[in-house]
């Protein structure tokens, strides 16, 4: 089908019930085609908008997005509302099934890096710290946090939709330094975390004589590599989830390690 120009009908309130409505969009997954059926329920009345009438393109539009989709659920409103200004303007279907195509997975590796793997971990570190006081701002902090993250659906709709494909191109040629970056902010947050939370000490001594006993741990280990202890088991056990090995099996393993080697004096 040629392209054919269409009148704008969508409204600001059009995309905010867009938004909204991507909440759900985890609510049918399946592992066969993963988001689709949210992805494609979220913009399903903004599309039966744009095609008013033309109920056989209504429905091959729809069924072109019942496809495989899996991206980032913050950053779906975005996608969406890129798409709907691309049928707007009457781009062929298949134009706008292969730019959704190109671009679900880079969001998500966006999404996924800068909330799930950097914003996130380091709220619930600050969050469980200040907890751990007995302070209420934590737990509140931490959920104001992710509300936010909720409320940023309403203006990437927006954005996307005034973008257009112009959006295409801006992440093609930044995801990699977006990724680079929110890698970086993250294993740096992850150091601090190991240092600041995980707590392993050795108790044996040695009695150098004279009444001098010290410490193998704070003498030795610790001045040649502060906090070595913690890194290396916090490797160890990340070593074990790569090789698959059942989280619950590592922690249950911790505890029996722990158990041992309190008896037996050695932590």
């Amino acid at each position: 089908m040629a392209k054919e120009s269409r009148t704008k009908v969508l409204t600001h309130s059009d995309l905010n019930k867009m938004a909204f409505r991507t909440l759900l969009n985890q609510a049918c997954f399946n592992y066969e085609r993963m988001q689709s059926i949210g992805f494609t329920t979220a913009m399903a009345p903004e599309l039966e908008k744009i095609y008013g009438d033309d109920k056989e393109e209504l429905k091959e539009v729809l069924k072109d997005n019942l496809e495989f989709i899996n991206t980032h659920n913050v950053l779906l409103s975005f996608l969406i509302g890129l798409m709907l200004s691309l049928y707007e303007k009457g781009e062929k279907p298949e134009t706008v099934r292969g730019i959704k195509v190109a671009l679900f997975g880079p969001l998500a590796g966006i999404g996924d890096a800068i909330f799930w793997f950097t914003l996130m971990p380091i709220m619930s570190g600050i969050a469980a710290s200040l907890a751990s006081q007995g302070n209420i701002v934590g737990p509140i902090l931490y959920f104001v946090v992710f509300f936010m993250a909720f409320l940023l659906r309403f203006p990437l709709a927006h954005i996307g939709y005034s973008m257009g494909t112009k959006a295409f191109e801006v992440i093609q040629k930044n995801t990699e330094m977006i990724n680079r970056c929110a890698t970086i902010v993250g294993i740096t947050i992850l150091g601090g975390l190991i240092a600041s939370y995980v707590s392993l000490t050795l108790l044996p001594t040695i009695n150098t004589g004279n009444g001098v006993v010290v410490s193998i741990q704070e003498e030795f280990i610790d001045m040649i590599f502060p906090n070595l202890l913690p890194f290396a088991f916090t490797f160890a056990c990340y070593g074990l989830l790569k090789k698959k090995v059942n989280p619950s099996l590592i922690i249950l393993g911790t505890i029996i390690l722990a158990i041992l080697g309190s008896f037996i004096g050695l932590v």
